[in-house]
């Protein structure tokens, strides 16, 4: 509605706030461009702060272009999926010298005595996103994706300060700027020094930290990650290509003056010979850069030669992506310590002397198994190899025998579970060791409550770890069917020290959201609350499977060995764990004082429409409005199936961001149809 009471801006703030602008974006630019500070930061604040005032006045005066838009505060509870209009497609990867120089020589005879150049630039470790720029202004910003399909993160995307939200310049009217989003190390760390301080857990690695950020709903909190944008390529409609140089390096010098940043690391090479010693140079420097690289991208500088060039099915024929080995480091073992899970598989963990690997300090690395450790011939003192390259948690691949100490004893994997003392016993065909001690081992105590609360199975997000263990300390809860026996005197006042060493006391509306949410599982269909019950080998599917193939708890815990193998992917070791699962007279107990405290224990038809009816899907991505669970169980509510799977039998493979490139291999060799998320609502809405 309109404000008649509201005053339209005079001159003076019309032209404080341009004149605030101008001096906010030039400070800025100086700032993260060209690594140089004109003004305090108190000074800086001071201007940011009129300016953030004036158009809280004058709402009029606030445009998408406005510095302030850098700190963020728009809340976007959903990212719209957006069709890339220049599809961002992947570049081949190799790790081969020798296959850089097969590019080299292929293109060479492909070109046939034209003249030309090569531009080698680092390849960042972070995430690719893409800019609309029309008329010198940002308008849109989106995530890879899939290639085709990606995420609108524009109001999360204006509050990194190296994305210019208007250009400078010279520039096309209308083009895309691609670049990756990277966490700079010293801005990661200092982030997961907060969250450890805050009682939260450290992020993984920078890219994975740099992925969420962009994902996060309230701009504000992304405008804290401190986040750096480096452009790397420009896309341009076909009528705006002569507004730009005609090679890749000039262009990247245009952008420059455009207010991008752009790496400064980037070479004109002739030939093999300039790409070899380019590549050598930042296999070694790399690790001197304040942020993480994984490889070179070696591009046809001339960019008219492109179309000559021509694309492979997936990728470009005039660029190249080298991937540089996996990192390597050695550090000494100080001790092997085993862990004990849920399903009472022992795992053995490395706690190594702590060392730098992968823009991350690492601590502690799995094992495996026993087979692992006896292939590693492991000994007192050794020095393990530690790899990540690509991946997010680091694995140990070897022993550095020449650091070896002379009369050191090969170390013995435990024969008895570090929790409780049973004698650990291992399953013909299994790598594993476990305690068959599940009713009595404490982890695995806490590991079935934890499971039986958890997001997948009962829901109940207001029974986190740290109360399922106040409640087992307190001596209220040995079973998950205790849980729902709780009473409102027993939960208030209840206190713990949390892992900091803070006293935590659970108050009144605590107890109060517990026993609400213990009260609405009753609404949580069979087949959950049989996965809920963490039979062994039973996972969320085949839960499903078992649910609907007996219909009932009864029927299921009177099944004989031979009928639960009946069960579509029931195989013998499962039908053995159910049957000895229901065979324990325990167990039977807690099915039935879980009955009468009114869980479902019998399929209810949720079908809401036969629309999807005979067509099978597999889910593979990140969803705009489902999680995956939700979007498996719409397909199913509406007649459709779901595999894990890909085959000849599948009808759809429905599509998110971050689709996995093999599904989409395999979907594309098989001539399986893709959907997105639109297309698939618009399938179920459908009368």
């Amino acid at each position: 509605m309109l404000d008649l009471f509201s005053q339209p801006a005079p001159d003076s703030a019309i032209q404080r706030v341009s004149e605030l602008t101008k001096l906010i974006d030039h400070y800025n630019y100086e700032y993260y461009m060209n690594d140089t500070s004109l003004v305090s930061d108190f000074e800086f604040d001071a201007l940011l702060r009129e300016l953030i005032d004036l158009e809280r006045q004058y709402p009029e005066l606030s445009l998408p272009t406005s510095p302030s838009r850098r700190v963020g505060g728009e809340v976007n509870k959903t990212f719209a999926q957006v069709q890339h209009r220049f599809p961002m497609l992947s570049l081949g990867n190799t790790y081969s010298i020798e296959e850089i120089e097969d590019f080299e020589a292929r293109t060479r005879k492909l070109l046939d005595g034209i003249p030309f150049t090569y531009t080698c630039e680092l390849k960042y470790d972070g995430v690719a996103i893409g800019l609309t720029y029309k008329h010198g202004q940002l308008v849109q910003a989106v995530t890879r994706g899939n290639g085709a399909v990606g995420d609108d993160i524009t109001a999360n995307a204006r509050t990194i300060p190296t994305i210019p939200l208007r250009l400078q310049g010279q520039y096309p009217d209308d083009f895309e700027a691609r670049g990756e989003v990277v966490y700079p190390f010293d801005a990661f760390e200092a982030m997961n020094r907060q969250r450890q301080a805050d009682g939260d857990e450290p992020f993984a690695n920078p890219r994975n930290a740099a992925s969420g950020s962009l994902k996060l709903q309230n701009s504000a909190e992304c405008a804290k990650r401190k986040l750096m944008f480096c452009m790397y390529f420009m896309m341009l409609p076909h009528d705006q290509e002569q507004a730009l140089p005609s090679t890749h390096f000039g262009r990247l010098e245009s952008a420059k003056q455009m207010g991008f940043k752009v790496q400064p690391y980037i070479k004109e090479c002739k030939d093999i010979n300039d790409i070899k010693a380019f590549i050598d140079y930042w296999d070694h420097e790399r690790w001197n850069l304040p942020f993480g690289i994984d490889g070179v991208v070696i591009k046809v500088n001339q960019t008219d030669l492109w179309d000559q060039l021509g694309m492979t099915a997936k990728s470009p024929r005039w660029a190249i992506a080298y991937k540089f080995k996996a990192e390597q480091v050695s550090t000494p073992l100080l001790e092997i310590t085993y862990q004990v899970g849920r399903t009472g598989i022992v795992t053995p963990v490395a706690n190594m002397q702590p060392v730098w690997l992968g823009g991350t300090t690492v601590r502690r690395a799995t094992l495996n198994n026993a087979d692992f450790m006896e292939k590693l011939d492991i000994h007192q003192g050794d020095y393990l190899l530690v790899e990540k390259g690509g991946e997010i948690i680091p694995k140990i691949v070897g022993v550095d025998i020449n650091q070896r100490q002379p009369g050191a004893l090969p170390l013995q994997y435990t024969t008895v579970c570090p929790e409780c003392g049973t004698q650990l016993v291992r399953a013909e065909g299994e790598a594993g060791y476990y305690c068959p001690n599940s009713d009595g081992c404490l982890p695995q105590l806490l590991g079935h409550l934890e499971h039986f609360v958890g997001r997948k199975a009962m829901d109940i997000d207001s029974l986190g770890s740290e109360r399922l263990r106040m409640l087992y300390d307190a001596g209220l809860v040995r079973n998950v069917a205790d849980l729902f026996y709780l009473q409102r005197a027993q939960l208030v006042g209840l206190e713990s020290l949390s892992a900091e060493g803070q006293r935590v006391t659970i108050q009144e509306k605590g107890a109060d959201n517990i026993l609400r949410a213990l009260h609405d599982a009753q609404q949580v269909p069979f087949e959950r609350v049989l996965f809920a019950l963490g039979i062994r080998y039973v996972g969320e599917v085949g839960a499903k499977k078992l649910a609907r193939h007996f219909g009932n708890i009864d029927a299921l815990m009177a099944a004989s060995v031979e009928e639960l193998a009946t069960v579509e992917d029931v195989g013998e070791v499962t039908a053995r764990a159910i049957f000895d699962y229901f065979a324990n007279p325990d167990h039977r107990l807690v099915v039935e004082r879980l009955r009468q405290a009114g869980l479902n224990m019998q399929v209810v038809d949720s079908r809401v429409s036969d629309n999807l009816a005979g067509l099978t899907f597999v889910v593979s991505g990140v969803f705009n409005h489902y999680s995956r669970d939700e979007i498996k169980a719409t397909i199913e509510q509406h007649g459709g199936k779901v595999s894990s799977s890909i085959s000849s039998k599948t009808t759809y493979l429905l599509a998110g961001e971050k689709v996995g490139p093999e599904k989409l291999k395999k979907a594309e060799k098989l001539g399986v149809i893709l959907l997105f998320e639109a297309e698939f609502e618009e399938k179920i809405k459908k009368q």
